[in-house]
C-alpha cells in the first residue's frame, strides 16, 4: 500500500542531508528509478575520495611559510679613546723676561741646575737648566716652565732671599759696629752681608761677602789678622782659598770662586767669601799682620 505524504516527507529529509554532506539527488529517470547521489564541489572543499584537511596525493604536507625575520645590521666595531690630556700652561720661556724669571733662575741655583745669575732674562743657560731638572724627574725636556715643572721646584725649594735675586747688586753697609770705630778693623756684618774696611773710624771701602752654611758657621766676636797667605789651598777641602787672611784658627777672608760662580746659592765651611776678586786684592795688599777683624750680627 503506498503512502503518498510519507514518501514524499522522507525523500525530502534525504534531499536536505544529501546538499548537507555535499552531494545531490539526481532526480528520477523516465523508468521511475531515483538517482544516484551525485558528488558536488563546494567552493573550499577537498575534492572526491580526498581526506577533508589533508593535502592532495603526491603532495608533501608543509607547514605555512614563515615570512623572514629580518637581521639587524651589524654596526661597526668602534674602539673608545681616552680624551686628550691637555698639555700643562707654559709660565714661561726663551726670550721672557723680569722678576718671576728671576726667581726661576734663584731656584734653579738652589737646586745646583744654574751656575749664573739671576739675570732676570730666560736665556740659553736657563733654558738647558730647566731642560735638565725636567729630564731628571720624568718631566718632557721642553726646556720651557710650564706650571708643572714650576710647581716641582717651588716644592724643592725655598723663597729666595734679595741677596739671592740680586746677587750682583751692592747692598747698603750696616752702621758700623762701635768696636770698629778705632784702628785698623776688617767690620764684617752678617746683616748686611758686608765687609767694610776701616781706618779710625772712616771706611775706605766696602764688599759684598758670603758666609758659613748652617754647621759651618762663621764664628762671631773680635779677632787679629794672624796670617796672610796669597795662593792659599785648603789642606781640608783641597779648595783654592787665594788672597787668605786667617783671624780664628782655618777661617779667613779671601775670595772664592764658587761664591763669584753661584752668588749666594752656597755658603763657605765658616769663611767669609768674597766674590770681587780686584777689591779683595786691594785690601789684600792694605792688611796688615795684627789688624782687628770684628764679625758681628
Amino acid at each position: 500500500m503506498r503512502i503518498p505524504g510519507r514518501s514524499a516527507a522522507l525523500l525530502a529529509s534525504a534531499a536536505a542531508l544529501a546538499a548537507l554532506c555535499g552531494c545531490t539527488v539526481q532526480p528520477a529517470g523516465a523508468d521511475g528509478k531515483q538517482g544516484l547521489p551525485v558528488h558536488v564541489e563546494l567552493p573550499g572543499s577537498p575534492g572526491p575520495g580526498t581526506a577533508r584537511n589533508s593535502p592532495g596525493p603526491g603532495t608533501a604536507r608543509t607547514a605555512p611559510a614563515t615570512p623572514p625575520t629580518a637581521m639587524p645590521a651589524a654596526t661597526p666595531s668602534v674602539t673608545p679613546t681616552a680624551p686628550a690630556v691637555p698639555a700643562p700652561r707654559v709660565l714661561w720661556s726663551r726670550g721672557d723676561d723680569g722678576p718671576a724669571v728671576r726667581e726661576l733662575q734663584a731656584r734653579l741655583r738652589q737646586v745646583a741646575w744654574l751656575a749664573v745669575g739671576p739675570t732676570g732674562s730666560y736665556d740659553g743657560p736657563t733654558e738647558q737648566a730647566v731642560k735638565g731638572f725636567q729630564g731628571k724627574r720624568g718631566l718632557p725636556r721642553t726646556g720651557a716652565t710650564d706650571a708643572v715643572t714650576w710647581q716641582r721646584l717651588v716644592a724643592m725649594t725655598r723663597p729666595p732671599g734679595r741677596g739671592e735675586l740680586y746677587p750682583g747688586a751692592a747692598q747698603p753697609a750696616a752702621a758700623a759696629d762701635p768696636r770698629c770705630l778705632t784702628g785698623r778693623a776688617l767690620c764684617i756684618s752678617k746683616t748686611s752681608r758686608t765687609l767694610r774696611w776701616m781706618v779710625d773710624g772712616r771706611t775706605l771701602s766696602t764688599m759684598a761677602v758670603r758666609f758659613g752654611a748652617q754647621y759651618t758657621p762663621t764664628r762671631e766676636g773680635v779677632f787679629t789678622v794672624y796670617w796672610k797667605s796669597r795662593h792659599h789651598v785648603s789642606t781640608l777641602y783641597h779648595s783654592p782659598m787665594p788672597y787668605a787672611m786667617f783671624f780664628s784658627g782655618g777661617q779667613a777672608v779671601h775670595y772664592s770662586y764658587d761664591f763669584a760662580a753661584r752668588g749666594y746659592a752656597g755658603g763657605s765651611h765658616g769663611c767669609v767669601n768674597v766674590r770681587d776678586e780686584t777689591a779683595i786684592a786691594r785690601l789684600f795688599a792694605q792688611v796688615r799682620i795684627g789688624d782687628k777683624v770684628v764679625v758681628s750680627r
